[in-house]
This record gives structure tokens, C-alpha cells and sequence, in this order.
């Protein structure tokens, strides 16, 4: 058995005692278990090195106690969600712009969703990624736009403009031995060009800066382009066996053990308690024709009790301009700059959410919002009607009684936001 300590993002750390032939998968639902999380597979664990500003996620198949033996002093674990591990099986188009893609051009972009992943995983098919980079010169800070191509035997720059001739292709680095990882640390520490930072890292490598081959891509898509390469390249089926293990176990449940689900799920029924004693409610339609009702009541409930002046905790703040502090997306008072930051670790996927206090309107909140790989912010303003306070984003043409209702409601309509609210961006505390 061997010790590893994991932290959470609020500086908080769990010891484990773990076998040598525990992986990164089983070590979080152990941190899912312990820390009464909901699990839905988006849980990773992720290497840290705050002295070279670098870190990665683990993937689900790696032994947990050998990532730990290749690490510097320094370097620690920490628990946390990541929407996008496995997003590039559900919209793999997404994630391979046709113009990066080698097979793509020589077949007409014709190439099949379902093909173009097959591809990857297929160690006999030879896809390549292809195209600019920025490689930091070693020693310098100076930085080299380079052409570049991906293959399965490794990262290699042309010495000649683009052409892959052979005789022009020099090998950078070896994907068997190394690991691609994000540069956390800023332009302004390496000088980079742009924000969209990554390195390779050979694994036996502790903590010597020479040895890292730094690089910088143009935009946020080509950086993801290259690093989901990177993972298919050097782990292909791997990765696809990972992704399909919680469908697998979902659909190899025998009759008598109880359905996978979370625990919001299983505590939570819907119960009519008109009559003389409750029963559950099956029909979906009706159970949610119950809940809207109860919904309406409870609001008018607090709405009554707020007029009536109920006693404190509820007086003089209204429930509804608090209740949104119990939610795992609402943050408080961080910083736009904190926001951005929580959004890109746990993975820039469609619909990946979190409110958060207004800097500039202390009566206001933001929510923020991916979409598209991009992060944008949406203020949301009190108005009063009547002598209650609403909430909208949209000038008042929708307004909710309180944030809970609103981000309800934008997590089933799209409305004036560019998708619908789906994945909540959560800190965990251990």
C-alpha cells in the first residue's frame, strides 16, 4: 500500500492509502465515496506543478502510484471535474478542424463522423495532424513559428516551409515517453505569443525546465486539436474502453441490484399528499405537473410570509434573494478573472455554467457561460414589481422570483442565451 495525498481547489487535503495497481478512475469514485459527491464520470484527478506552471488530468487507466514516483517534491494531486475528457467522442467534428486533419484533405473532407475516430484508435491507419505552431527556442526567450505534423511515432517540425518531405522532417519529441500537459503559468513568465499554451514533457523528467519542449498554438481550437491528438495517438483504445465503462455498467445491472443513478435521484420522488395518506407519482407528466404546482406554492409562501414580516433568518432579506447561496454553481463574490479560470480547468464543453456576485453592481449577479469554446458573461439585474424583487437577464421579459427558478428555467430553454445552462461548474471541498 502506498500514500497519496489529494487536494481540493479550496486548499483542503484528503491522505489515502492505496494499492500499487489503483488507477486514476477508481482512486475518484474512492474521493466521490468519502466526499459525498454526486459521480458523473466527469470526476479527474489532475497533476500539478505549480513551480513549472504546468498541469494535466489523468487518464482514467493510469496507476495513480506510478504518475506519483514521476513527480517532483512540489508537484501534488488535486480533485477535480473535467466536462471535456471524453467530449471528443460525442462531437469528435468539433475537435478536428478539417483543415488540420491530413486524411481529411486527401479524401474531400468526406470523411465519416463515426471514421474519422476510428482512425485515431486504429493502430494500423495513419492519421495526421498538421499545421503552425510557436516552439519556445531552448535556453531563449525567444519563440519559433514552426510547421508542424503529429504522428503515431511522433511531434516533427519541416526544416522547409511545409513540406514533408522526409529528408525535411526533424522529430521534436516521442509521444511513447512523454506526456502532454497545459502551461498554467501565463504568457508573461515563458513570453509566449499567444494565451494557448502546451508542452511535452518526457515522464522521467522531474522538474528540469530544459528538457520540456514548450509550444503555443493560435487559437483555443488548434491547441485542443493537438492535445486530444496527443491522448488518441498515445493511448487510443484506452481511451475508448474508459469512456464506455459507465454505460457498461449502467446496461450490465442484473434485475435485482438497484439502478445506477445519483443521489439527488435516488432520495428524491415525486408524492401527492392531497389525500388522506401519500402515494409516489409515476407518470412523469403528472409528476411534473405536481412539482410546478409546489413550486408556485412555495414561492407564494415565502412571497406571504416576506409581506407578513416573518421572523429572522427570513427578516429583512428574503429567502429567494439568499436561497441561490446553497447551489454548487453559485460562487459568490469572485473575480471575471477567477470565473474564466474555474471554466477552462473543468473543461470548456457547451453549457458549462456558474453564477457568481456582479463586481460592478452590488445588487447584480453574472452568469457565466461557455459556448463554443468561449467564455462570455451575462449580468443579471434586480427589478421590482409591486413591491417584489424579480431577477432577468433579458431587460425583464423573463423574470424569476430568485436565481434557483432562473437557472431552472435556462437549463431546459435555450432563451436569449446562446445555449441552454447544462454542466454546473462546482468547487468540491474534501
Amino acid at each position: 500500500m502506498e500514500i497519496v495525498k489529494v487536494w481540493s481547489e479550496d486548499g483542503a487535503g484528503k491522505v489515502l492509502e492505496i494499492p500499487a495497481d489503483m488507477t486514476a478512475r477508481d482512486v475518484c469514485q474512492l474521493l466521490v465515496y468519502k466526499s459525498h459527491c454526486v459521480d458523473d464520470n466527469s470526476w479527474t484527478l489532475v497533476e500539478h506543478h505549480p513551480i513549472l506552471g504546468l498541469e494535466r488530468c489523468l487518464e482514467d487507466h493510469e496507476l495513480v502510484v506510478q504518475v506519483q514516483a514521476s513527480m517532483s517534491s512540489d508537484s501534488k494531486f488535486l480533485f477535480r471535474k473535467n466536462y471535456a475528457k471524453y467530449e471528443f467522442f460525442r462531437n469528435p467534428l468539433n475537435f478536428f478542424p478539417e483543415q488540420m486533419v491530413a486524411w481529411c484533405q486527401e479524401s474531400d473532407g468526406s470523411i465519416p463522423q463515426s471514421q474519422l475516430l476510428q482512425n485515431f484508435l486504429n493502430s494500423s491507419s495513419c492519421p495526421e495532424i498538421q499545421g503552425y505552431l510557436h516552439v519556445k527556442e531552448p535556453g531563449r526567450r525567444s519563440w519559433k513559428k514552426l510547421y508542424m505534423f503529429l504522428r503515431r511515432s511522433g511531434l516533427y517540425y519541416s526544416t522547409k516551409g511545409t513540406s514533408k518531405e522526409p529528408r525535411h522532417l526533424q522529430l521534436l519529441s516521442d509521444l511513447e515517453d512523454s506526456n502532454i500537459l497545459t502551461i498554467i503559468a501565463g504568457r508573461k513568465l515563458h513570453n509566449a505569443p499567444t494565451d494557448y499554451q502546451f508542452c511535452i514533457k518526457p515522464s522521467k523528467v522531474r522538474s528540469d525546465c530544459k528538457e520540456l519542449k514548450m509550444l503555443c498554438a493560435e487559437d483555443e481550437q488548434s491547441r485542443t486539436c493537438w492535445m486530444t491528438a496527443f491522448r488518441l495517438l498515445k493511448f487510443g483504445i484506452l481511451l475508448y474502453q474508459s469512456y464506455n465503462v459507465p454505460q457498461q455498467r449502467k446496461s450490465n445491472l442484473s434485475p435485482f441490484t438497484a439502478p445506477v443513478r445519483s443521489v439527488s435521484e435516488n432520495s428524491l420522488v415525486a408524492m401527492d399528499f392531497s389525500g388522506r395518506t401519500g402515494r409516489v407519482i409515476d407518470n412523469p407528466v403528472e409528476a411534473q405537473s405536481a412539482a410546478l404546482e409546489e413550486g408556485q406554492t412555495w414561492r407564494k409562501r415565502s412571497q406571504r410570509m416576506n409581506v407578513l414580516g416573518s421572523p429572522s433568518p427570513l427578516h429583512p432579506s428574503s429567502l429567494s434573494t439568499v436561497i441561490h447561496r446553497t447551489q454548487i454553481w453559485f460562487h459568490g463574490r469572485i473575480m471575471r478573472e477567477e470565473a474564466h479560470k474555474m471554466i477552462i480547468q473543468q473543461g470548456q464543453v457547451d453549457g458549462l455554467f456558474l453564477l457568481r456576485d456582479s463586481q460592478s453592481n452590488p445588487k447584480a449577479f453574472v452568469l457565466t457561460l461557455c459556448h463554443h469554446q468561449k467564455i462570455k458573461h451575462f449580468q443579471i439585474l434586480p427589478c421590482e414589481e409591486d413591491g417584489q424583487v424579480f431577477f432577468s437577464l433579458d431587460d425583464s421579459a423573463t423574470k424569476f422570483t430568485d436565481l434557483i427558478h432562473l437557472v431552472e428555467f435556462y437549463q431546459l430553454n435555450r432563451g436569449v442565451l446562446p445555449c441552454k445552462l447544462k454542466h454546473p461548474c462546482t468547487a468540491v471541498a474534501l
